[in-house]
């Protein structure tokens, strides 16, 4: 197999489609998604999504790390795995998309959208991952793990977000979120556009958004930051070691959502505002024409403030943090707590 990443960001199609090493064997489905299938049967099959936005690229160089060592032997396999770089066009561009954010299109919505080559994507990635869990003939472990860089900084570098799920989590997905250094986990209560939510609503798979620092060029990544996250895949896809927890991460769930309706939107917090910033009861937050978005609860934290979305879109999630008068990790609150001049 020629590298994958390369063949991706160039456009091309392999020379070949389809081949063997001594322990999988692998296929090439389409532009950036590649199937990996060990010799021997496996309870696993795992979804490995990177590059849904084009700009974020450490976790794409971590997979494509990951996926040349399958390739070449050095690491074996011990689960059926899709490998997916979501958006190739914005990845080749280093732009987060090119015509619309994919990550809010998954579930059918690419529907609602006009014509563009994020819609058609979305569709064709959801098409790839009901194929790759339909074809086994064995009850099988699902998982899903979609790979994304913050656009701003964040005082919890390393986190995951888990989209609603009606069912218990299961304890050996929440092991491994930790194991692979996420220091705070955020639970969505209402469905999404996400790729992770369609894995989870419609396959039932246990899927999470890792979010792994900031978002930076391809080769100015220090992937020293993440390397338990390497390590835990690895343990994962090999059946080897994970690394040890040195903390269980953090909990948080989405209070509520701060959403772009009009032209008229203001969010009151400065592009230096980190992910998981703290205010007050009463801060005000952002305003959109009569509408204005106030902390309601003790205190909230915000994460993804962007208020360049597109109408319609959500600009931002306030949080509240499970047993938060326990803890003694959480960031400090914002030094304003009204809306600054």
């Amino acid at each position: 197999m020629q590298d994958f990443l390369t063949l991706t960001l160039a456009g091309e199609r392999p020379a070949t489609v389809a081949g063997r090493t001594t322990q999988l064997s692998w296929r090439w489905i389409d532009e950036g998604i590649l199937e990996l299938t060990p010799h021997d049967a496996a309870r696993m099959a795992l979804v490995i999504s990177t590059g849904i936005h084009g700009n974020e690229t450490a976790p794409v160089e971590i997979v494509d790390r990951l996926v040349n060592s399958l390739l070449s032997d050095e690491t074996p396999l011990r689960a059926r795995l899709l490998v997916i770089y979501g958006n190739p066009a914005a990845l080749r561009q280093n732009k987060r998309y090119v015509h619309g954010d994919m990550n809010r299109m998954f579930g059918g919505r690419w529907q609602q959208y006009e014509d563009c080559p994020e819609a058609r994507r979305a569709w064709r990635l959801e098409q790839a991952m009901e194929n790759f869990w339909q074809v086994s003939e064995q009850d099988e472990v699902r998982w899903h793990l979609d790979m994304h860089t913050a656009i701003r900084g964040s005082y919890h570098p390393r986190f995951g977000v888990m989209p609603q799920r009606e069912t218990p989590w299961p304890d050996d997905f929440l092991h491994w979120l930790g194991a692979a250094g996420l220091e705070a986990l955020v639970f969505h209560r209402a469905p999404g556009g996400t790729y992770t939510h369609y894995s989870s609503h419609h396959f039932h798979a246990a899927s999470c958004t890792l979010e792994l620092g900031k978002a930076l060029p391809f080769g100015h990544n220090d992937l020293t930051q993440f390397a338990a996250t390497a390590q835990a895949l690895t343990g994962l896809v090999s059946g080897g070691t994970l690394p040890e927890i040195s903390a269980a991460p953090l909990r948080y769930r989405v209070a509520q959502q701060i959403t772009r309706h009009t032209g008229r939107f203001v969010l009151h917090m400065g592009a230096e505002t980190l992910n998981f910033t703290a205010f007050a009861q009463g801060t005000l937050l952002a305003e959109d024409g009569d509408t204005q978005y106030y902390v309601q609860q003790a205190r909230e934290f915000v994460l993804f403030p962007n208020p360049n979305v597109a109408e319609g879109l959500r600009a931002g999630l306030m949080l509240v943090a499970e047993n938060d008068s326990d803890s003694t990790d959480r960031p400090e609150e914002a030094h304003f707590l009204s809306p600054p001049a």
